[in-house]
């Protein structure tokens, strides 16, 4: 973990995270199989645009856009982020994707998170700057995005759903409760997993438990959703005892979640955004001032943390943070392909090396998403505290 890149967590001051059967192939875009223009002197100068959640949605989203600019500078480097409230504001979500590629500098676009709305932004950049590579983080519209994206990452959303039971029954748990709400359920992918989270209940001798909390988009925001997870968490250790697992889908959740499962005794195998750095500093009140991009400091503090509330090996987590890794890994690729030393506009290999740069050299599985070549899923293996 020592050699965790510098770039993807410079200036991280993490406080507390409110916001994270076998279909055929799909045709891919024909422009997907063009290759670079080789470096010349007129896109010896370019730009990324790099546009995330705000603090309150993601702060790991948006500190990874910092990063970025912390690197490269302002010469390279431009940043936006989107509404907080995106499902209701989709014009302005839409409005400001096309007025970070107005300046005919900018040559790739990296969204993290894809949220919905990400397609149809993509869709109106395409119409007006058809040469600007599109990056896709996360994204919320799994079924059409690949069309609209150059390129797509995504955590393995469809292999957690065997990675967390797994690691929740090895960390003693009985009953895998799942929070979620009507919108991130339209998922494609959240939703499969969640099938796939059940079955596997089933088959570890695990009762699944499938709950409704507050979309944070919703009339009670942020705070409500918050509130509900502080509150409804002891009454499900109430009703089902110490040895359960809790998970929700939403980063906004992810702080009250782990703070109530430590309280409450119960287990957290992993936040929806797997990552030291997702909800475990606000929640157990650590300050990592001073020790930024320190990851085996992180590490320490929160395995101490837990055991002072009697917590060790009920709570584990990916060793890297995927978003920030995302951003960090998506920056370099899409600088190579503009400069021309990547001549592919999908060369997984090329894209693995960024990650391996970008993780601090963890290992980390790559495939595709329902056979679509441009649409990279990525996994990670535990790390226990």
């Amino acid at each position: 973990m020592k050699r965790v890149l510098a770039f993807i967590l410079i200036g991280l001051m993490i406080f507390s995270l409110v916001a994270c059967s076998s279909p055929a192939p799909a045709e891919q875009p024909q422009e997907q199989a063009t290759s670079a223009e080789p470096a010349t002197e007129e896109n010896a100068k370019f730009k990324i645009a790099i546009y995330t959640n705000t603090v309150s949605q993601n702060e790991e989203e948006f500190r990874s856009g910092e990063a970025a600019l912390e690197k490269y500078g302002p010469e390279m480097i431009v940043t936006q982020t989107m509404p907080d409230n995106f499902m209701k504001e989709q014009e302005t979500l839409i409005a400001n994707a096309l007025a970070l590629v107005s300046d005919p500098e900018v040559k790739a676009l990296i969204m993290n998170q894809a949220v919905p709305g990400a397609a149809a932004a993509f869709e109106k950049v395409r119409e007006t700057r058809p040469d600007v590579y599109l990056v896709a983080i996360t994204p919320g519209e799994t079924d059409v995005i690949s069309d609209k994206a150059d390129l797509v990452l995504q955590p393995d959303e469809l292999s957690m759903g065997y990675a967390i039971p797994a690691q929740a029954k090895k960390m003693g748990a009985k009953t895998f409760v799942h929070y979620s709400f009507p919108r991130h359920m339209s998922y494609p992918m959240l939703a499969q997993r969640r099938d796939i989270f059940k079955e596997e209940c089933e088959k570890l001798g695990m009762t699944f438990v499938d709950a409704t909390a507050p979309d944070p988009t919703g009339d009670a925001g942020i705070p409500g959703a918050q509130q509900f997870i502080l509150e409804d968490v002891p009454r499900k250790v109430k009703e089902y005892g110490k040895d359960t697992n809790f998970f929700s889908t939403n980063c906004a959740m992810q702080e009250p979640l782990i703070k109530a499962c430590l309280e409450t005794g119960a287990i957290n195998a992993q936040q929806c955004c797997p990552s030291p750095y997702h909800g475990y500093p606000g929640a157990l009140g650590i300050d990592v001032q001073g020790h930024e991009g320190d990851v085996d400091y992180l590490v320490g503090q929160i395995k101490a943390k837990i055991a002072e509330k009697g917590g060790t090996g009920r709570f584990s987590t990916w060793p890297v943070p995927f978003s920030m890794m995302s951003t960090a890994a998506a920056v370099e690729y899409v600088k190579g392909y503009i400069e021309g030393t990547i001549t592919n506009k999908i060369d997984v290999e090329a894209l693995k090396k960024c990650y391996q740069e970008a993780s601090g050299g963890f290992d980390l599985e790559f495939s595709n998403y329902d056979n679509k070549d441009n649409f990279i899923l990525v996994l990670s293996d535990y790390i226990t505290f």
